[in-house]
């Protein structure tokens, strides 16, 4: 399984983009589905959340939202060394912990650089749309409709023991966005 395939999802999401559909609904393709939402439309943000990831920690560390809520999260990882923001179950992390594994036991990241050219070469580009991946430094934006039906969502770092070292955010759904 590669790292494109955290979510089987990520085709069909390219697919509805590409058919006009704004995007597809998440789900894990490691057995057993998960609706934890899909890409937020652009023009229609309800809310901005800046971020910063750091040694082992999300600031914020919690996050108040409400079903159907398309929030725009403003990353910055302001650490020494590379980090991710997912949002996933428990069961999608972990699944996607084992493929950042062997992403880094393949050389295609280090603990504080990514190798492009070797992820693309193995078809590990991290191009899912429920997750980035920051080197040191690096700022960027994710766009998430949380339209889903999951409750046990959260936002983690699956870089190899980040989430065990508690790099997690919870996700309290605080009702329906009207």
């Amino acid at each position: 399984m590669t790292c494109a395939q955290f979510g089987n999802w990520t085709t069909l999401a390219v697919v509805g983009l590409l058919a006009g559909a704004g995007a597809a609904n998440a789900s894990p393709g490691h057995g057993e589905d998960a609706d934890i939402g899909q890409t937020g439309d652009i023009s229609h943000i309800d809310r901005e959340i800046e971020v910063e990831l750091g040694e082992m920690y999300f600031d914020p560390d919690d996050f108040e939202i409400e079903k159907g809520e398309t929030v725009k999260f403003v990353l910055k990882n302001v650490g020494r060394v590379v980090h991710e923001f997912a949002i996933a179950t428990d069961d999608m992390h972990d699944a996607h912990a084992n493929e950042m594994r062997a992403m880094m036991k393949g050389g295609m990241m280090t603990t504080r650089r990514l190798d492009h050219d070797k992820m693309r070469s193995q078809g590990m580009m991290h191009t899912d749309a429920n997750a980035r991946l920051l080197e040191p430094g690096e700022a960027t934006e994710l766009v998430w409709t949380f339209s889903g039906d999951a409750e046990d969502v959260l936002i983690a770092c699956n870089v190899p023991g980040h989430r065990a070292g508690g790099m997690e955010a919870g996700i309290v759904f605080t009702g329906d966005h009207s």
